[in-house]
């Protein structure tokens, strides 16, 4: 275990660049159980900065695998309505949401795939008004991860649960930079590179990208205004904050009927506390027409299945193969970390702020201008150090974005 020190440091970069919580704001916090020590801690520092109300959300790896064992269906199938209530409370009084992330990989590996997506989609559709406020920046938002006992063994299979909590807790300070001097100033840096990245991007401005690899030959149409994004954000109030800490990423949209060809997987994909792993989608116009997954391919299934929009995109990510997750050399088996390791694309809705003027659309403008609709949004990796990008401009000249899994273009001027 790390020192009380360094989790507090941890606390106060989640607080002050992950949500940036203001003077008066309440906090809801989403945590687990045995996270407790930690989540106090955040609690705690949360109410020193100003936070007029701190709500947790507990959690716990154990009663949801008891749940899906034991529950009948009709249980699974309904999202409880006081649930939906206190997070739109919350949400409508401008509230800030930190989630620390830290399920079991394998929770739910032997748990019927129908069951598990049944009880995703009855939590999406009932979220759907919450799920705007995150999506369109309405209010500040980030999510972070801290070690528990399952998902760190997972990652280091040969130490003791001991041990392998240690060695995640190392992995992720160094990764979300609190082991520099100064991790404010240090993400303050970061930000600004990514900033630079996406500035470039948009400056560019390519109607289309290539992706080419090993068991990947894809063609990626991007909506006309597209925007790309990465680092920090800012909300509807103002308040630049960070949305995913760790972030090594920038990320716009695909054009929901414009993506063509084929795409593999390069890492394992956690869903729903289920893994599907060595797995490849092909699409026509957009839409996906054949897949295949060595691990987990019926829970794949079931994703695509959601309802029209998880069989089509909602974001495109680059990340380079030199990222500090990357470079750590691990599998983390977790979306938040894994996708930051790797260039990326999501199954699902797309971000209205990837696009002009897109948070003040209608569903239909949304439609009309290429923007993905969904209840779900499930990123996956595509990224390796063998990735070729290249972006076709307005007057169909091309260019090299992407060689060997990192950038072609000069980000750093």
């Amino acid at each position: 275990m790390v020192s009380v020190q360094i989790q507090e440091k941890y606390a106060e970069l989640a607080l002050r660049k992950g949500v940036n919580l203001q003077k008066g704001q309440a906090l809801m916090i989403n945590s687990t159980i045995e996270g407790a020590e930690f989540t106090k801690i955040v609690a705690k520092k949360a109410y020193e900065l100003g936070a007029k109300d701190v709500h947790i959300n507990w959690g716990d790896d154990d009663l949801t695998l008891w749940k899906y064992q034991y529950a009948p269906d009709e249980v699974l199938g309904d999202y409880p309505e006081w649930k939906v209530k206190l997070h739109d409370m919350y949400a409508e009084d401008g509230a800030a949401v930190l989630s620390i992330r830290s399920t079991n990989p394998d929770l739910l590996k032997d748990i019927d795939p129908t069951k598990v997506a049944m009880a995703n989609k009855a939590a999406a559709q009932a979220m759907t008004n919450f799920r705007k406020y995150t999506m369109n920046d309405k209010i500040t938002w980030s999510i972070i991860s801290i070690p528990t006992g399952d998902w760190a063994q997972k990652i280091f299979p040969d130490k003791s649960r001991e041990d392998a909590i240690a060695s995640l807790w190392e992995a992720i300070i160094k990764i979300v930079r609190v082991d520099q001097e100064d991790p404010i100033k240090a993400w303050d840096d970061h930000n600004e590179t990514l900033r630079t990245a996406r500035e470039i991007l948009n400056e560019k401005n390519y109607k289309k990208l290539i992706f080419r690899a090993p068991g990947t030959d894809l063609e990626m149409e991007l909506p006309e205004g597209h925007i790309w994004k990465g680092g920090s954000a800012v909300s509807e109030k103002g308040i630049t904050f960070n949305p995913n800490m760790p972030t090594e990423e920038v990320f716009s949209m695909p054009h929901k009927y414009g993506v063509n060809g084929t795409v593999s997987s390069t890492k394992p994909l956690n869903y729903g506390g289920s893994l599907i792993d060595n797995f490849s989608l092909t699409f026509k116009d957009g839409k996906v027409v054949d897949f295949k997954a060595e691990t987990g391919e019926d829970t794949l299934k079931h994703l695509l299945e959601t309802d029209e929009g998880a069989s089509r995109l909602g974001e495109i990510a680059l990340v380079p193969h030199e990222s500090p997750v990357s470079q750590s050399g691990l599998i983390f088996y977790n979306t938040l970390f894994d996708e930051n390791a790797s260039c990326h694309i999501a199954l699902g809705k797309a971000y209205p702020t990837n696009v002009e003027g897109g948070s003040a659309m209608s569903d239909e403008e949304l439609d009309k201008a290429g923007v993905n609709d969904s209840l779900t949004h499930v990123d996956f990796m595509i990224g390796s150090e063998k990735l070729d990008i290249d972006g076709v401009k307005a007057d169909g000249t091309t260019e090299a974005v992407f060689r060997n899994g990192t950038w072609a273009l000069d980000i750093k001027g």
